[in-house]
């Protein structure tokens, strides 16, 4: 997994544990640029994480992107 998807999983898994959807819903959408309806999908998707670590929400962030920079 690239250091982006890294960063920006870190940052998002902090505002989904701390139950700030609204927050994880805006940084998805400004700064990822993802429609609405993948960002509920990968919210969903991340509150349903056993172990929610950084290398278990970049693979989903990953999973919905265009494309993964290496």
């Amino acid at each position: 997994m690239s250091s982006i998807w890294i960063n920006h999983a870190m940052h998002l898994s902090d505002l989904v544990n701390g139950n700030r959807e609204t927050q994880a819903h805006l940084y998805l959408e400004q700064l990822m640029l993802f429609p609405v309806d993948v960002q509920d999908k990968i919210i969903e998707e991340i509150s349903h994480l056993q172990h929610c670590n950084s290398d278990a929400v970049a693979g989903i962030i990953g999973k919905y992107s265009i494309f993964d920079l290496n």
